[in-house]
């Protein structure tokens, strides 16, 4: 029988207020930690990508409004309950709304749990996208996103505004940037998912090629200085336009390759030297980052 446990210690570092939820079951226990970033917006934060064993999928933000509150991703099937719980000690009012960035399980994982009435949105490609996962197939279909939108979104207005934009493949065809605008924060998705490469599903539409691009246009808004990433710890504004140069940087180091004719070991050999232009950068994806956009460009 599963019981819930709910950790009373509260950590206060400045204005973050740290605590954390935790579900127990026969798979032992499963912790979300819940990060206050305003008095109406937290963060139920992803662990380490490189522990699959914590990892409870990506950041999910929640936005708590005067209707009832807003919530961006919904983690990994599995940490359904650790999500609820994370999310009930963030607010006692209803979830509302649900936005998802993207397709991939690890954002969406949890869907199902928000029940078929929620309103639930999606850029275009992304529906297109979900609707292929064996997740959303069969009786489960109805728990597809019901509204979506092809560039830009407004859902809410005054204080409890929220601004949804697609600029273009990246990560995939369909990732959203979504911005509380009275708070000046973006919710960036796996657009912007650590200091390191990023995964670009092919599969799903995702570009390499045009990826840097996509960042530069989200950063011409004017309306955030706060960065919440797919799956690091928060950010603000200006590690988001070095990540843009980063990518930049990566892009002209793989077609500087392929137009020397360089093989593609010699392209990852190369790209490698990219991460230690930037403080804190990672090389861990630059090889899959690499053969996908070598390959991309090549075709």
């Amino acid at each position: 029988m599963r019981r819930l446990v709910v950790l009373g210690a509260v950590i206060v570092v400045g204005a973050v207020c740290m605590v954390a939820a935790t579900a127990q079951s026969g798979d032992g226990p499963k912790t979300i930690a819940v990060e206050k970033l305003k008095d109406n917006l937290y963060v139920l934060t992803s662990s380490s990508p490189g522990n699959r064993a914590t990892f409870s999928g990506g950041n999910v933000a929640v936005f708590i409004t005067d209707a009832g509150a807003v919530i961006v991703d919904t983690k990994l099937a599995g940490w359904g309950q650790a999500l609820l719980d994370s999310i009930k000690k963030a607010t006692t009012k209803p979830v509302t709304t649900l936005i998802n960035t993207h397709t991939h399980g690890d954002h969406t994982g949890n869907n199902e749990l928000f029940g078929a009435t929620v309103d639930s949105v999606v850029q275009d490609n992304t529906k297109a996208n979900m609707a292929k996962m064996d997740a959303f197939k069969g009786d489960k279909a109805k728990f597809l996103p019901k509204r979506t939108y092809k560039d830009h979104l407004t859902i809410g207005s005054g204080k409890d505004r929220v601004e949804l934009h697609y600029f273009g493949p990246g990560h995939t065809n369909g990732d959203t940037f979504v911005v509380f605008p009275a708070l000046r924060v973006l919710h960036a998705g796996d657009m912007f998912p650590w200091k390191d490469a990023p995964f670009l599903d092919r599969a799903n539409g995702g570009t390499g090629v045009s990826f840097p691009q996509t960042l530069a246009k989200v950063l011409a808004l004017k309306d955030f200085d706060t960065v919440i990433p797919g799956h690091a710890p928060m950010m603000a504004r200006r590690d988001l336009e070095e990540y843009q140069k980063f990518n930049a940087d990566l892009l002209s180091s793989v077609q500087a390759s392929v137009k020397a004719g360089k093989s593609l070991d010699d392209a990852t050999a190369a790209a490698m030297s990219v991460p230690g232009k930037y403080k804190g950068y990672q090389s861990e994806r630059i090889k899959a980052a690499v053969q996908a956009i070598y390959e991309e460009i090549k075709k």
